[in-house]
C-alpha cells in the first residue's frame, strides 16, 4: 500500500556485475535511439534480482513472479515503442499487476530501466569471459575481450542506442558510470599482468591505457552503428583487436 506521498521502501537489486570475474573483460556503451525488437534479459541472471532487497527486505515467491513479469513486460514495450512512451500504467497492464504494486519493486521507471541495463552488461562480461583463453598471455586476452566487444555491441546495437537515448536520467548515469569503471578496471589488471611478464613496455600508465582501450572498442562500435564505417561485424572486430595491441605497444604477430 502506499500512502499520499507514495512512500515506498527503495528499490534494492544485487549487483551482478561486481561479482567477481575469474576472466576480466572489455567493453563499452554508447549509441543512437531507436526501438527495437530484442532480448536483453539473460534468464540466468533474473533469478539475482530477486534473491532479496537492499535494507533486509525479501520477497515471496509471488513477490518474485510478480517482479518477473514487470521486467519482462517493460523489455517488450521499451523494445516496441521506446522508452519515453512507455507509462508505468502500461507496464503494469502489459504484466497483468496492479500499479500500485510496480513501487514495491521499484521507485521510478528509470530504475526499472537501470536494471535491464545492468543485465546487458553482466550479459557483456560473460560474452567477453568465453572468448578468453584463460591460459593465453595478457595481451591475447586483450585483444579476444575488444574483438567479444565489438561483436556483442553489433550483436545487440539496438539496445546499445536505446541506452544512449537514457543517458540523461541519473538511474541509467549511474549504471553506465559503473559499467564503465567495472571494464577499466578489467583491462587495467590485464596490462599490469602484461607488464610485469615483459609483454608490455612498463613506461606507460595502466589506467591510461585502459581508458583507451575502452575508448576505442566503444567508439568503432558506435561508427558502425551510425553507418560511418562499411565493414562486415567479423572484419571490424580483428581491426579494433589488433589496433589495440598496437597501441599498446606489443607485438600483433604474437599477440593473435
Amino acid at each position: 500500500h502506499l500512502d499520499a506521498q507514495r512512500r515506498v521502501l527503495p528499490f534494492g537489486v544485487a549487483f551482478v556485475g561486481f561479482e567477481t570475474s575469474q576472466t576480466p573483460g572489455v567493453g563499452g556503451h554508447d549509441g543512437e535511439l531507436r526501438p527495437v525488437s530484442c532480448s536483453w534479459i539473460d534468464p540466468s541472471v533474473k533469478d539475482w534480482w530477486t534473491t532479496g532487497m537492499e535494507r533486509g527486505r525479501r520477497l515471496t515467491e509471488q513477490g518474485k513472479e510478480r517482479k518477473l513479469q514487470l521486467l519482462d513486460a517493460a523489455e517488450s514495450l521499451f523494445a516496441s515503442r521506446g522508452f519515453a512512451p512507455t507509462r508505468i500504467a502500461d507496464i503494469c497492464e502489459a504484466a497483468g499487476v496492479a500499479k500500485g504494486l510496480f513501487y514495491w519493486y521499484f521507485e521510478t521507471k528509470d530504475a526499472l530501466f537501470a536494471e535491464l541495463v545492468r543485465t546487458m552488461r553482466q550479459r557483456l562480461r560473460r560474452a567477453q569471459a568465453a572468448a578468453m583463453d584463460e591460459g593465453a598471455d595478457p595481451v591475447v586476452r586483450i585483444r579476444q575481450g575488444a574483438m567479444a566487444s565489438v561483436r556483442f555491441m553489433a550483436e545487440h546495437m539496438e539496445f546499445f542506442a536505446l541506452v544512449e537515448g537514457q543517458r540523461s536520467t541519473a538511474d541509467v548515469i549511474a549504471v553506465l558510470t559503473e559499467s564503465a569503471e567495472i571494464y577499466t578496471a578489467d583491462v587495467e589488471r590485464l596490462i599490469r599482468e602484461a607488464q610485469r611478464t615483459g609483454r608490455l613496455p612498463d613506461d606507460t600508465d595502466p589506467r591510461l591505457a585502459a581508458v583507451g582501450v575502452l575508448g576505442t572498442v566503444s567508439y568503432f562500435s558506435q561508427s558502425l552503428r551510425a553507418g560511418r564505417i562499411d565493414a562486415a561485424v567479423e572484419e571490424l572486430a580483428r581491426f579494433v583487436g589488433e589496433w589495440v595491441v598496437r597501441a599498446l605497444g606489443a607485438d600483433v604477430s604474437v599477440a593473435t
